[in-house]
């Protein structure tokens, strides 16, 4: 299956990213989810539910020499994220993998990698309306992987002392917290995401360390947009915290 795709730029141009024409579209969660990975030079990190890429790319842009490996279900998808690996350059530094975390491919041995990262399903199954898109209902609704699954198979996939980092539904943060705990990672760090001031999250990071006991630190929240409109009238501009982080690939957390 070939899709229309059309190539979208993030951190200001950095990276190349290619999706679907329709449907299916990567957002700035994938920005913000690459932001809060502590990966070092050197260092393996999983994208567990890679889409396009998204997420891969911008932390392969951020850090040096670091190496990501990208899990994806969706064929369509996968194969729009080997056309960003060339036209980003990456080589060798970044691979993605076609295939599906319930029977994961053999390439990916547990307890490898020094991170993983993810940006699971929003919607649990059977509630809600999925969208009509076939494919975005696939990224965003929960399949036979739920959530806990979904945790517990990057929690498997870390080394001991590494740390998964997930974005998800600010009102899901419970189900989040519960199943990193459930597989012995600790959530050390709680990163509201708000879509403007004083309003309610609607997203939240969580970081965990495989086999830590710490305590959560929860921080304050990070507002994407100011409360003026832009001079069209259309869209709020980012706030100056995020604008760094989406454009200059500031790190979070």
């Amino acid at each position: 299956m070939t899709l229309a795709a059309t190539e979208t730029h993030l951190l200001g141009g950095r990276v190349r990213c290619f999706q679907p024409a329709k449907g299916y579209r990567t957002a700035i969660d994938a920005v913000l989810l690459a932001a809060a990975v502590p990966a070092n030079p050197g260092e393996r990190v999983l994208d567990v539910g890679t889409g396009v890429g998204a997420s891969a790319f911008c932390l392969a842009a951020r850090v040096a020499d670091v190496n990501v490996v990208g899990l994806e279900l969706q064929t369509p998808l996968a194969q729009l994220a080997q056309q960003g690996i060339k036209a980003n350059e990456f080589g060798a530094r970044v691979q993605i993998l076609t295939g599906d975390l319930l029977a994961p491919p053999s390439e990916l041995e547990y307890g490898s990698f020094d991170h993983v990262m993810t940006n699971p399903p929003y919607m649990p199954a059977g509630k809600g309306h999925p969208p009509p898109d076939p494919m975005k209902a696939t990224a965003m609704v929960e399949g036979a992987a739920t959530l806990a699954l979904w945790l517990a198979f990057c929690a498997g996939m870390v080394k001991d002392g590494g740390s998964v980092t997930v974005i998800h539904r600010a009102d899901r943060l419970d189900e989040v917290l519960r199943g990193l705990e459930l597989q012995r990672c600790g959530a050390t760090d709680v990163l509201p995401v708000a879509p403007i001031p004083d309003a309610a999250a609607k997203r939240v990071i969580v970081r965990g360390r495989k086999g830590s006991d710490a305590q959560t630190v929860t921080h304050l929240p990070l507002v994407l947009h100011t409360a003026d409109m832009n001079p069209s009238g259309h869209r709020r501009a980012y706030s100056p915290a995020a604008d760094t982080i989406l454009r200059d690939a500031q790190t979070l957390l």
